[in-house]
């Protein structure tokens, strides 16, 4: 055996001295090793020379594939998996919302939203210039829209303008300050055609609540001043941290501007863009200078190193909750006699996902609503029929609501479904404001997850952070479960295993972002991004499972992040 040069136990990171890049070789030992790669899918050692892998198999075989020198790190028997990888979510907004006054985990009622406004106001935590701005709003606060006019339009907030986002990203509030600032008046309203005042909360004679939704939050959000590129830069270094925290280090951000991709330039630029990122511009396939512009921002972002615009994002519809309902539906909401909203026209969709893919970008597709999933998929079918197989993917993401024919068409299409399986839950968001409203018959096709496996459909997991957490192990439980608080399930029959979960956020999200060759399994060639985690997670109890603990995160031979 070779002497090689030990490092001692994992569990001892968070003690050593802080990192430095990694050039040399090293090996990995003693560990159960999850490979994601079918072909070998356990492994107790791995080698690794530069950044990559060299040698995946036993103690004997990975020593004997580097020189005596090579450091060792044993792992003390714990589950080595591969860098996890999320392939939808919004990394920056989510890092500025951990600077600011997010209120997703701190709200149960209205009265504690109102504690919540008061303490982001008094600490300055929520100001956008003078705008008070809270988001991460639960849904469930909007049905009690009286509740908030009575509570922030009079005292302190009589003069101070105040906005609540809700944490679907899609829905918010805005208080007569605020509304007044922005000219949304009665007389606004009434000066709309009608199928655009559904994008607004109203009474009887026109006059608005304050709540919007989708297109009708853009006439307040204009009041609201920019993020400045100094919190965005902050932004971007705070999630590159959290999610290295979790294990994640890649991920694709499908919502991405100017702003936002110069965040991750400057991070790069000073040495701290230690995951890989595939961001997306937002196009309007009914809008052909959006498409101009998000290729523009490709040509001025390229050659930054870890970061990659390979595709663009579009949205088909919106969200399906009620009071919202502009997910894009085949049969109409029960208490409106509506069908939701789909955002664009279907040729002009086909046509867009056509020219992207003869440029070498794929499409990523926000779809909830069964309708918005089925266009989608229309159009991904005329793309393969004009233009072949490209070897890129499609994916559509959230897929909420999918018809039983649609099932079978991802697998022959080359779609992916990039899944918020933590939101298949029994609860409020997904019964209380859902299944009064739609068709008896969808809602049964609720986050159809097992079906979708048996199909031969890919899933890859994703979080939509900061819509929801991105702890990868509590989206596995829930796909595993589809338990909610009270213990009742959200449609047992579509449950996933927790192997295909993982599975869901290594190589198969790897391929949402078409980097499937480079990242998201371990074997050799490969970079040596890794995630130590502090519980077997393949056979510990699912209770157990949700609360694993990230001991170590590794991208390209370096530990970027060590527990303490």
């Amino acid at each position: 055996m070779k002497a090689i040069r030990a490092m001692g136990c994992l569990a001892c990171l968070a003690f050593m001295t802080p990192i430095a890049a990694f050039a040399g070789e090293q090996i990995l030992v003693n560990g159960h090793v999850f490979t994601a790669n079918p072909r070998q899918a356990y492994a107790e050692a791995v080698s690794v020379r530069d950044g990559r892998i060299v040698a995946v198999g036993t103690r004997t075989e990975a020593t004997a594939s580097v020189g005596a020198d090579a450091v060792v790190t044993d792992l003390g028997g714990q589950t080595l998996l591969p860098g996890l990888i999320d392939s939808h979510v919004h990394a920056v907004f989510g890092g500025i919302g951990l600077l600011s006054a997010d209120a997703r985990n701190d709200i149960a009622d209205i009265a504690a939203l109102e504690a919540f406004v008061a303490e982001a106001k008094r600490s300055g935590r929520g100001m956008n210039g003078d705008v008070l701005v809270v988001t991460g709003v639960p849904l469930g606060i909007w049905s009690q829209n009286a509740a908030l006019n009575e509570r922030f339009n009079g005292g302190t907030y009589a003069g101070q303008p105040l906005f609540l986002r809700g944490m679907d990203g899609h829905t918010g509030w805005s208080n007569a300050a605020l509304r007044k600032r922005a000219g949304l008046d009665k007389s606004f309203i009434a000066g709309l055609p009608e199928e655009k005042r559904k994008y607004y909360g109203i009474g009887d004679d026109l006059t608005p609540n304050g709540f919007a939704v989708d297109e009708g939050l853009e006439i307040v959000e204009k009041q609201i001043p920019p993020v400045d590129a100094r919190k965005s830069a902050a932004g971007a270094r705070a999630a590159v941290e959290y999610l290295h925290s979790l294990g994640i280090t890649s991920w694709l951000d499908p919502w991405v501007d100017e702003s936002t991709l110069a965040a991750y330039r400057d991070l790069a630029a000073a040495g701290g863009l230690s995951a890989r990122v595939a961001a997306l511009p937002v196009v309007r396939p009914d809008d052909p200078q959006s498409f101009k512009d998000a290729l523009a921002l490709r040509e001025k972002f390229g050659g930054i190193a870890n970061l990659s615009i390979p595709g663009v994002k579009v949205f088909a519809d919106g969200v399906v909750e009620y009071p919202s309902q502009s997910a894009a539906m085949t049969r109409p909401y029960a208490n409106t006699g509506k069908t939701g909203d789909l955002l664009f026209k279907p040729e002009k969709f086909a046509k867009l996902c056509i020219e992207a893919d003869k440029l070498g970008l794929f499409v990523h597709t926000h779809a909830i609503g069964d309708l918005a999933v089925h266009e989608a998929l229309n159009g991904y079918e005329a793309m393969r029929e004009a233009n072949g197989d490209s070897g890129l993917p499609g994916s559509i993401t959230h897929l909420q609501f999918i018809r039983p024919d649609d099932i079978g068409r991802f697998k022959p299409l080359g779609v992916l479904a990039s899944y918020q399986l933590l939101w298949a839950a029994y609860g409020i968001d997904s019964v209380d404001l859902v299944k009064p409203y739609v068709a008896e018959d969808i809602f049964p096709w609720q986050y159809p997850a097992r079906s979708m496996l048996e199909s031969g459909a890919v899933i890859a997991g994703a979080s939509d952070w900061p819509v929801s957490t991105p702890d990868v192990f509590k989206a596995i439980y829930q796909a595993e479960t589809r338990k909610g608080e009270t213990g009742e399930v959200l449609i047992a029959g579509q449950v996933v295993p927790r192997e295909l979960m993982l599975y869901a956020y290594t190589i198969n999200a790897a391929r949402v972002m078409n980097q499937e060759d480079v990242i998201g399994s371990i074997e050799p060639g490969k970079a040596a991004d890794f995630v130590l985690v502090d519980r077997d997670v393949l056979t510990v109890p699912a209770e157990q499972m949700r609360d694993t603990k990230v001991l170590g995160t590794m991208v390209a031979g370096d530990w970027v992040y060590r527990a303490n």
